[in-house]
């Protein structure tokens, strides 16, 4: 009979990451219609004076094709707009409307309870602890 494995630890952080997107998503919902999880790559890497989309792909690893379009859909939302880039007016820089904002805002306090929910299960050492660790595994991969 074959021996189980436990699953990986890749595996083990997806599935987290999954669960706590979960978590952001349902306020996002409730705060900011329209928004899927798809767009949460496009909020974590916006500057808040603007970015260029191609920054903004390359920031969270996407094509411009594909960022682009997340662009469109939170634009035609009212989440985003363009406007002219003042360092070069061919450019566009990406900004946040008022609206936007509001998300963002919905977005840190769900950001925000989950850290409370992981306190709660973790304990401050154990949250420190696991910051820590997914710090040095960022920095060494």
């Amino acid at each position: 009979m074959a021996a189980t494995h436990p699953p990986h630890v890749v595996a083990l952080l997806y599935e987290a990451f999954l669960r706590l997107q979960d978590v952001v998503q349902e306020a996002a919902h409730e705060h900011a219609p329209g928004v899927r999880p798809a767009h949460q790559a496009l909020f974590f890497h916006m500057e808040h004076d603007g970015i260029r989309l191609s920054r903004l792909a390359a920031k969270a690893r996407m094509t411009p094709q594909a960022m682009g379009a997340l662009v469109d859909d939170l634009e035609g939302l009212g989440y985003l707009r363009r406007i002219p880039d003042p360092a070069d007016r061919r450019a566009k820089l990406i900004v946040f409307t008022e609206r936007g904002d509001a998300a963002l805002r919905a977005g840190y306090a769900a950001i925000d309870e989950v850290e409370r929910r992981l306190t709660a299960l973790l304990g401050e050492d154990g949250l420190a602890e696991l910051n820590a660790t997914l710090t040095r595994v960022i920095k060494e991969f």
